[in-house]
């Protein structure tokens, strides 16, 4: 059946992804490592991204001061991609498409927009609270 392998291969998929991030976050909690920011490291800016690791960490102690002062525009915007992301799943195990509707598009547009100005305004001097700490 062409559901069940939908299915299996998207708990396979998802089985991936959450073992490489809890062992992440474990060797991030044994040794300190955390990925660093290319974009960091190269020109001393804050992508749009920087704190997301540190912000899932925060998450997974239940601290969401601590997740909201590393990256404030993922956080506010999580509950958003974990909605379009169980539909989108809902909709491959159903069809095996993962085409977005137009409605889609238009909110991921003016939420990569939003992103791109939060990259921007968190390498402001006033704004510097919006950087990752």
């Amino acid at each position: 059946n062409l559901m069940k392998k939908r299915i299996k291969r998207l708990l396979t998929t998802v089985g991936i992804f959450l073992t490489v991030g809890i062992l992440y976050f474990i060797l991030n909690r044994l040794t300190g490592f955390a990925i660093p920011c290319p974009l960091h490291f190269i020109t001393g800016l804050h992508c749009p991204g920087c704190g997301i690791s540190r912000m899932f960490i925060c998450l997974f102690k239940l601290d969401f001061i601590g997740a909201i002062r590393q990256n404030v525009a993922v956080f506010i915007f999580l509950p958003l991609f974990l909605y379009f992301s169980v539909v989108l799943i809902i909709k491959y195990i159903k069809t095996g498409s993962l085409e977005t509707s137009t409605k889609q598009n238009i909110i991921l547009y003016i939420v990569i927009g939003i992103f791109v100005l939060f990259g921007i305004c968190r390498n402001i001097p006033v704004l510097d609270f919006l950087a990752p700490h």
